[in-house]
C-alpha cells in the first residue's frame, strides 16, 4: 500500500517473480472494467477519473472473485486494496472465508512533491499499453509510443488537480488503514523514493527475503 504513485505497481510485479505468487492489481481490474464500457465500466469510470474511491462493495465483489481463482491459491500480492477501514474489514471477512489470513502489508512512502512529479509526467499508450514518463523515461519521439507508434495519452486522473484530490483522499481515508494493520503488527513501512533496485531491496527485507 502507499499513496497514488508511489511505485506500488511495479515493486508488486517485482515481488511477484521474488515470490512465485500472483500480483492482483486493483486498478489493472478497474481499467479492464473500464475498457469494456459495461454499464459496470461506466460506473467505476466516473470514480476512478473525478480521484474518488470505488464504492467498498463494489471493490469488495471484485477483489473475492479474483483470489478465488486457482493461481491465487499459494498466495497473493495484493495492489490498491483494502483503502478505507471498510475494506479492511471487507477484506477481512474474504481472506476470512478463504482461509488465509494476510501474512504481512508493505507501505511505501514518499513526499507528496515526489508523487506529484511522478504522475504528472507519466503518459501511457492508449493502444499496446505501454507507459513513459517525460523526465524519466520518455519516448524516442516525442508523444509517440516507441513500441507499435501509437500517440501517447495522459490518463485523465494523472492531472495535477486530480494527482491532488487522489492525494487528499488517501490521507484522509487510508492513512488509517495502516494504523489499523499498525496495531494487528503486520505493518512493515519501506521507503519508496530512490532507484527501482534499491525500493525492491527494501520491500524483500520487510518480508524477511533477500531480493
Amino acid at each position: 500500500m502507499g499513496p497514488p504513485g508511489v511505485g506500488k505497481g511495479t515493486q508488486a510485479a517485482r515481488l511477484k517473480s521474488l515470490l512465485g505468487v500472483p500480483h492482483v492489481s486493483t486498478g489493472d481490474i478497474l481499467r479492464a472494467s473500464m475498457k469494456e464500457k459495461s454499464a459496470l465500466g461506466n460506473e467505476v469510470r466516473g470514480f476512478v477519473e473525478s480521484g474518488r474511491l470505488v464504492p467498498d462493495g463494489l471493490m469488495g465483489d471484485l477483489i473475492a472473485e479474483r483470489l478465488q481463482r486457482d493461481d491465487a491459491t499459494a498466495g497473493f500480492i495484493l495492489d490498491g486494496f483494502p483503502r478505507t477501514l471498510e475494506q479492511v474489514a471487507t477484506l477481512d471477512r474474504v481472506l476470512g472465508r478463504l482461509g488465509r489470513p494476510l501474512d504481512k502489508v508493505l507501505m511505501l512512502t514518499a513526499p507528496e512533491s515526489e508523487i506529484v512529479r511522478r504522475l504528472a509526467g507519466r503518459r501511457t499508450c492508449p493502444s499496446c499499453g505501454a507507459v513513459y514518463h517525460l523526465d524519466s523515461k520518455p519516448p524516442a519521439a516525442a508523444g509517440i509510443c516507441d513500441a507499435c507508434g501509437a500517440a501517447l495519452i495522459q490518463r485523465p486522473d494523472d492531472t495535477e488537480a486530480v494527482i491532488r484530490e487522489r492525494l487528499r483522499v488517501y490521507h484522509a481515508q487510508t492513512v488509517p488503514v495502516a494504523e489499523a494493520y499498525r496495531t494487528k503488527g503486520i505493518l512493515a513501512e519501506v521507503d519508496g523514493t530512490g532507484d527501482l533496485d534499491a525500493v525492491a531491496r527494501r520491500l524483500a527485507s520487510g518480508l524477511g527475503r533477500a531480493a
